[in-house]
């Protein structure tokens, strides 16, 4: 459905309903001009609960028939990361618009068949990197952009808690490409690759749990002009700020960095805090770039583009070369 067909609101279906589509369905609701008219689970009594919670009165019980609702005119796939492939290609041959959680999907490989399938559909297709949008890390840009903190040359970023899952938890969970790196660690990388781009060289090591799954990563990725440390985990809390240095002063986006609410800039050994809150959890600012996108008729963001989906896989996936982690339903990864 192209954005001429859209006669109101941007109707939204919502496939998996864990806790990040509670968070989204929550931020949608602040959106004008966006509803949420449909949505799936495999367990039907969980629909008709998510339902009940939104107020949607279209619950199914399996997702083909959210795919098949003529009212929908986008999907957000919240599934497990092994799934997004599937669920995101089959959407957009039904004629969806479609936004993908994070990862947009497990490998490089996945990625160019969801990039192909939205360019094949003529449908908006973006990866759910709400971050981007994050008005703290836009702000962080836009400094770094002005030469005020000078060129940067080092960034230290993490994303790590604690976590006491059962082995058989998602996280946990080798056969729904569980692990630190895929659920955590591609935040880290993707501020890296928002600030300096994609690495000349990367250096990395795990740690892993019983299941097959990486509990702890750590990356080295070396640039031209700097280098960044990146570190995700399940086994420790960390402050979780993120730190961006240059040769005249840094940034320091606030905990929990990737959906801060403001930053600190030190320059000239003076410290500065810019407030940013966002509106609801800051779900909101891609949900607003979905509609802003499909209204002027695009495909793709120009901020969050089909190509930075795929070059953000393609480091994760060195990285996960470097550590040895493969998936059971991988061959390999493909290039």
């Amino acid at each position: 459905m192209n954005s001429k067909e859209m006669k109101s609101a941007l109707k939204w279906g919502i496939i998996g309903l864990g806790n990040i589509a509670h968070q989204f369905a929550k931020d949608l609701q602040l959106v004008e001009g966006s509803k949420i008219v449909s949505v799936a689970s495999r367990n039907l009594s969980k629909a008709f609960e998510f339902g009940a919670e939104y107020g949607v009165v279209k619950c199914y019980g399996n997702y083909n028939e959210i795919l098949d609702d003529p009212d929908v005119d986008i999907v957000y796939v919240a599934t497990p990361h092994n799934s997004h492939v599937t669920l995101s290609v089959a959407a957009m041959n039904a004629g969806k618009h479609v936004l993908c959680e994070k990862p947009l999907a497990v490998n490089k490989h996945e990625v160019n068949t969801i990039i192909s399938a939205a360019r094949n559909n003529q449908v908006f297709m973006m990866e759910a990197f709400w971050s981007r949008f994050n008005p703290s890390i836009v702000k962080a840009m836009e400094v770094i952009r002005s030469g005020e903190i000078g060129e940067i040359n080092y960034l230290n970023v993490d994303f790590t808690f604690f976590r006491n899952d059962n082995d058989d938890s998602r996280m946990l969970n080798m056969d729904l490409a569980g692990g630190s790196l895929l659920d955590m660690g591609v935040y880290p990388v993707f501020l890296s690759y928002l600030i300096f781009g994609i690495p000349e060289d990367i250096l990395a090591t795990g740690r892993f749990h019983k299941t097959g799954v990486d509990i702890q990563t750590s990356a080295i990725l070396k640039y031209p002009n700097g280098i960044a440390n990146v570190f995700s985990g399940f086994a420790s809390q960390s402050d979780m700020v993120a730190k961006i240095y240059g040769t005249k002063g840094a940034i320091f986006i606030q905990p929990i960095w990737h959906e801060s609410q403001g930053i600190k800039i030190r320059t000239e050994g003076k410290m500065t805090l810019h407030s940013l809150p966002t509106k609801g959890k800051g779900f909101t600012y891609e949900i607003e770039e979905c509609m802003r996108c499909i209204q002027n008729g695009q495909l793709e963001s120009d901020q969050w583009s089909h190509q930075n989906s795929l070059d953000l896989i393609t480091i994760t996936d060195e990285i996960r070369d470097k550590i040895g982690l493969r998936y059971p339903f991988e061959n390999k990864i493909q290039e």
